[in-house]
């Protein structure tokens, strides 16, 4: 039986306790033997939003990581630069582990801009789409090999956090304290530019 491996890309701005659930879950529910978390050097859906540096990114996702040795995080994308298409993370993930089947891990908005990713057509083939999703569940996107995960609903998002350390407000329990000592020492999120 072939190792299986999550792949759970984003830009991780901050990575926050809704990630690490899914996390959870998916380790959990789908029986992966780790789960890749790789942060993105720039979405190319999301290129007109700000978002922090890229290493400040990668950093603050590898303090997350540390919350569960099943987590695992890889600066592919980062360390390519430029934007980032999931077709080409998972195709050198496929070479770095031929022998592993790869799950890719999102959440249902997520998966219905699917048709609209950089070669869909090829990540269909190369990779089955885990659909994490709160209530009944949406059509899969055509062509793509799915199943579903079912989640939390977890009322927290990057962008509230970011709004909350704008305003000084505590993000205590929002994210993992070696996360929130990271956003500290590095005065991260203190305006709207960044």
């Amino acid at each position: 039986m072939p190792r299986r491996i999550g792949i759970f890309g984003g830009t991780f701005d901050p990575p926050h306790i809704g990630h690490l659930l899914l996390a959870l879950d998916a380790l959990d529910h789908l029986q992966l033997e780790r789960l890749v978390l790789v942060p993105a050097a720039r979405q190319p859906l999301k290129q007109e939003q700000a978002m922090s540096e890229p290493a400040h990114r990668l950093a603050m996702t590898r303090l997350f990581a540390e919350s569960d040795p099943r987590l695992e995080v890889d600066a592919l994308e980062v360390d390519r630069g430029g934007l980032s298409f999931t077709v080409d993370t998972v195709r050198a993930l496929r070479r770095a582990h031929p022998d592993a089947e790869f799950l890719l891990l999102m959440g249902a908005d997520t998966a219905e801009s699917l048709p609209k990713w950089r070669e869909p057509e090829a990540l269909a083939l190369l990779v089955e789409v885990a659909i994490a999703g709160r209530g009944g569940h949406r059509p899969a996107p055509e062509g793509f090999r799915t199943q579903y995960l079912p989640s939390r609903r977890v009322d927290v998002s990057a962008t509230e956090i970011r709004e909350r350390v704008r305003q000084g407000r505590s993000i205590r329990g929002f994210v993992p304290d070696a996360v929130a000592a990271y956003i500290a020492a590095h005065q991260l999120y203190r305006t709207t530019t960044e």
